[in-house]
């Protein structure tokens, strides 16, 4: 980890080695751990050092599509690509002292797809109606609707406990807790235009202010 910040964010190296060059002593109980690999959970750094570590190697990969979210790596591409890239990460991986953890590891593909590779065959198998990517359905379908419909239970169960709350502080958890946040990350990654459950969450949002404010609003001071 120190190797990667001295390479390629050489201007934080000091800092990042003054904090990691010798292992941290925890405490628990009447015992001590002593915490010599990889960041210090917590740390505000520690999400920037882990990618700037494991970006080389993602880098390297050659399927058509290569993405990381910290340890949770997707492919997508050719079966024979993906194999190759898949046994290319487990090689590096070793290397920097990272390992797969294949009991997480999942495949998504037709269910006729023939499988050839010993180490792709050992992934849970996943149906590509189903799919979902960090917590976000990738397709139309049950799974879609599903997700919509939770999101708009959540928003109806948050507004009756927010009406038992101040009401300064009932905006400020609405805002930037129950509404805008979650359903951006939806919009922006399932295809949601013209979903019917929009509708019902954005009335849901609108009830939401009114008891909150005591006030009604009409459609134009709405938009």
């Amino acid at each position: 980890m120190l190797l990667a910040v001295h390479s390629r964010m050489p201007a934080l190296y000091s800092c990042c080695s003054s904090a990691y060059n010798q292992p941290s002593v925890l405490f628990f109980g009447p015992y001590t751990v002593q915490s010599q690999e990889g960041a210090q959970q917590g740390d505000p750094i520690g999400p920037l050092l882990f990618c700037n570590t494991v970006h080389p190697l993602l880098s390297s990969l050659q399927s058509k599509l290569d993405i990381g979210f910290l340890d949770d790596v997707t492919l997508r591409g050719h079966v024979d690509v993906v194999a190759s890239d898949v046994a290319e990460i487990i090689r590096l991986g070793a290397e920097i002292g990272l390992s797969l953890n294949m009991s997480k590891c999942e495949l998504i593909a037709h269910s006729d797809l023939q499988l050839n590779d010993a180490l792709l065959q050992s992934f849970s198998r996943g149906d590509i109606a189903v799919t979902t990517l960090l917590g976000t359905p990738l397709f139309h379908g049950p799974v879609l609707d599903n997700t919509w419909d939770q999101r708009c239970d959540d928003l109806s169960g948050a507004v009756d406990r927010l009406s038992s709350i101040a009401s300064q502080n009932s905006l400020i958890l609405l805002r930037v807790s129950f509404s805008a946040p979650k359903v951006l990350h939806m919009l922006r990654c399932s295809p949601s235009v013209s979903h019917s459950s929009l509708e019902k969450f954005d009335a849901l949002l609108k009830q939401a202010i009114q008891r909150i404010t005591n006030s009604d609003l009409f459609d134009l001071q709405w938009i």
